[in-house]
């Protein structure tokens, strides 16, 4: 069943008196996928910019680029997108070559090259690192059964939390925890899965699921590179491969560079973050 879904999300920044505003990036404009089609996306900003542009950023991302005049009070964006979505099967894929059945594997050297920020590791937690290799072992070092293990344990093992602000958590303070939001799951998995030699990235966008009272709220998960198959996403907050319900805006190896709004402000005030998304089928 095809679903068009209406996306309304308003980010406004109110200051306690006037500031220059610095320029702005802004990540707000649906993907484009084969199983999701963007039918129409506007953006509104105020106070209103002296410019905005559309452009392409490092990682083939569509940012909104946006540079201001003057002194202001706030900075409000509203963007609006109709997006049909599609049924798919998330699993309509092959690896190939068979080299990547199973783990570890090494990439070839052409795709290594241009995955090199994604396969970039940092010291992680060890007991994070013994979880991740008992659900390898327990999957017989299959890559698929382990990627679609290692996501459903860690949905059954942590706890969901709602933290609207903030970077995500140190895995390590994740992993003890046992709960986070879903940025911060997200970040602990890229960091367990690029430890264990599997080009990984943060991924911004919305989950829609139909229910009487429904929250909202910009979503996380990640994204592996899987030859035969490309880029595919997997949703550790709700123990998923992502399909036709997942609406991606933006990916990266660094989640820095998947914030809605990038950006800063020059003068001696106070600022107020007030946020608001809805999601509603047409």
């Amino acid at each position: 069943m095809k679903t068009r879904l209406k996306i309304v999300h308003e980010t406004a920044y109110k200051f306690s008196s006037e500031v220059f505003i610095e320029p702005h990036y802004l990540r707000f404009k649906p993907r484009v996928t084969p199983h999701n089609k963007l039918e129409s996306f506007a953006i509104d900003i105020s106070s209103t910019p002296t410019g905005l542009s559309e452009l392409i950023d490092a990682e083939n991302n569509l940012v909104h680029f946006c540079w201001f005049s003057g002194r202001h009070e706030k900075l409000s964006i509203r963007s609006e997108s109709v997006v049909r979505l599609e049924d798919n099967n998330p699993f309509d894929f092959i690896l190939f070559p068979d080299r990547y059945f199973d783990l570890p594997f090494d990439y070839l050297p052409h795709l290594k090259d241009v995955l090199l920020t994604a396969l970039k590791t940092r010291n992680i937690y060890f007991p994070l690192i013994e979880y991740g290799y008992q659900v390898l072992l327990d999957s017989d070092h299959k890559t698929l059964s382990f990627m679609t293990a290692l996501t459903n344990q860690i949905h059954h093992d942590f706890t969901l939390e709602t933290r609207l602000e903030g970077e995500p958590l140190e895995p390590g303070i994740t992993f003890d925890l046992k709960k986070g939001s879903c940025r911060d799951l997200s970040w602990m998995l890229i960091q367990l899965l690029r430890h264990m030699g599997i080009a990984t990235r943060f991924v911004s966008g919305y989950f829609f699921v139909e229910s009487e009272h429904p929250e909202p709220e910009l979503h996380a998960w990640v994204e592996v590179y899987l030859p035969g198959a490309g880029w595919v996403g997997f949703d550790p907050s709700n123990g998923l491969l992502a399909g036709s319900s997942h609406v991606p805006i933006c990916s990266s190896s660094r989640y820095e560079n998947t914030m809605p709004v990038s950006g800063s402000f020059r003068g001696d005030a106070a600022s107020e973050l007030i946020t608001s998304l809805s999601m509603e089928p047409m």
